[in-house]
């Protein structure tokens, strides 16, 4: 496994930057991310893992989900879903919630944009993540975004591999 994984901030603007690079189509991907079996398997940077509660791939719908630690540690987040292109793009509010999905206003909301696109060799995925203020960015990127996105992506990787 190659990680190609690329992960820019553009601090000025408030926004990461993400792009990652995949040998599969395009269709594969896209339903590795909007799919709630297929999410579990990867989102979670190892040794934690995800666990949807509830997930409405629409717009306007949403995905609530925990991230457990190997101590049982429980993280609960949200995507509210705003628009959605099959196949080429979605966005997405992300929040940190309880599990009854009530924002947590102790955390930043971040303004996901996910985009899919074919390549010669697959496929590539490129996510803006934008923010409201600069302390939110440096924030997040404090608690280890980068790190484990890089390795939820990996995990999505070797999934897409092996189906």
């Amino acid at each position: 496994m190659t990680n190609n994984t690329v992960i820019t901030r553009d601090v000025p603007n408030k926004k990461l930057h993400v792009t990652r690079a995949f040998n599969a189509p395009v269709e594969k991907v896209w339903k590795s991310w909007t799919d709630a079996g297929l999410l579990d398997k990867w989102w979670a940077p190892k040794p934690w893992r995800a666990e949807t509660k509830k997930l409405d791939f629409s717009a306007g719908g949403s995905w609530l989900y925990a991230m457990i630690g190997p101590d049982g540690t429980t993280a609960w987040c949200k995507l509210e879903y705003l628009e959605i292109v099959p196949g080429q793009y979605f966005t997405s509010l992300n929040i940190f919630c309880d599990e009854n999905g009530q924002a947590n206003p102790d955390f930043p909301v971040m303004h996901w944009t996910v985009r899919f696109q074919a390549t010669n060799t697959g496929s590539s995925v490129g996510v803006e993540i934008r923010f409201d203020k600069e302390a939110d960015l440096n924030r997040i990127v404090d608690m280890g975004f980068e790190a484990g996105f890089t390795m939820g992506l990996g995990n999505l990787e070797v999934l897409l591999a092996g189906q």
